[in-house]
């Protein structure tokens, strides 16, 4: 997986800005405020996930602008493909001219708000899930989506009150319950996949004792069950419940409840983790993501890595460094420092929205 080409017209503060990257490393350099972020989070967004940085896409539009394009040339699958993406008044990506072709760019970002896997909320760890099953199971993603929506709408129900939509009440509830129980038994999956490599890496890098374990909602036990079989234990759920959302008129059960619980050394880690060792161990669940997706792929995806060796001492910058070998890796700093040096990486430096290699600058799409 590589991602060769980059240009971006009209996204943020790039009016016109190309990137040609290496196979390997790839050094992006420049003072604050300068696009350095930017061009990770239009990598980013050539996954087909949301921004990192943006509530809605018309955000990421340049100032006087209808509209934001970023175009990109991936090699995945041995293949080259031309992708383009249109930020607006609604999303629209192509794929070799092929329009909502599924978009080949596989990618795993870890950027500072990535402290909120372990010392945030549920949301942002759902969130990982999310991002990282859906770039592996496509079925995951429809699952995800058609949750989505149901939930919407009987969210919508309970919290407006209305006697006469009480009638749909538990269809939906039903049908909500028939898509949780794909998602929860990708995540139960996964997220036995992440509790067996994690923990390594962490200590690998210095951490404590990291172990982590995923929750649904109560006397849901998803371990060794598909879909179908975890469904009727949701719908109990559902039932035990029922009044209790008609009440609060807010949806009590489904897996937007779910979580990852995280402890080192035996502490629950969003209480007791310092900022060291938050980072710590996110970085660690990042890159057990990276060696999921390699085993799963056989190619490993793009490691998008902002401000990443801030806040880590020289043994612990060199572990990461020498981790992120054997793939392609875009990789932010203020100052090169020595990175390019140490893993032979390509320098690329980010000057008002554009981009500048050996002096030069290169256009859009270049």
């Amino acid at each position: 997986m590589i991602l060769k080409r980059l240009g971006a017209e009209n996204f943020r503060l790039c009016e016109d800005a190309g990137c040609a990257f290496e196979p390997g490393v790839n050094v992006i350099c420049g003072i604050n405020a300068q696009g350095k972020t930017t061009l990770l989070e239009a990598a980013w967004l050539l996954t087909g996930q949301r921004s990192f940085r943006a509530r809605s896409d018309k955000e990421m539009v340049r100032f006087g602008a209808e509209s934001a394009r970023l175009t990109a040339l991936v090699e995945a699958d041995g293949r080259d493909h031309d992708c383009e993406l249109v930020l607006g008044q609604r999303r629209r990506f192509s794929v070799n001219g092929v329009k909502r072709a599924p978009l080949p760019l596989r990618a795993i970002l870890f950027s500072p708000a990535d402290l909120d896997l372990v010392r945030g909320g549920a949301a942002e760890r759902r969130r990982f899930m999310d991002a990282a099953i859906s770039q592996l199971r496509p079925a995951y993603a429809k699952a995800l989506a058609e949750a989505s929506r149901l939930y919407e709408h009987k969210t919508r129900i309970l919290r407006d009150g209305d006697p006469a939509m009480m009638d749909v009440l538990e269809d939906f509830s039903l049908r909500y319950a028939a898509a949780c129980s794909r998602l929860i038994y990708y995540r139960n999956a996964w997220c036995r996949r992440l509790a067996e490599t994690a923990p390594e890496i962490n200590a690998a890098i210095g951490g404590e004792r990291l172990e982590l374990s995923y929750k649904t909602v109560t006397g849901v036990d998803p371990e060794g069950k598909k879909p179908a079989e975890i469904y009727p234990a949701l719908v109990e759920h559902w039932k035990a419940h029922r009044e209790a959302e008609i009440a609060s008129g807010s949806c009590l059960s489904g897996a937007h409840k779910d979580d990852i619980e995280l402890s080192l050394d035996g502490l629950p880690a969003r209480t007791y983790a310092s900022q060291g060792q938050a980072r710590t161990a996110a970085l660690s669940l990042k890159l057990a993501e990276r060696d999921i997706s390699t085993l799963d792929t056989g190619e490993p995806p793009v490691m998008l890595l902002d401000d990443v060796l801030s806040e880590l001492d020289a043994r612990r910058q060199d572990f990461v460094l020498n981790s992120i070998a054997g793939g392609q890796v875009l990789i932010t700093c203020c100052e090169d420092g020595g990175i390019s040096a140490r893993t032979g990486g390509k320098v690329l430096t980010v000057e008002a929205g554009r981009v500048f290699q050996n002096q030069n600058a290169l256009p859009g799409g270049a």
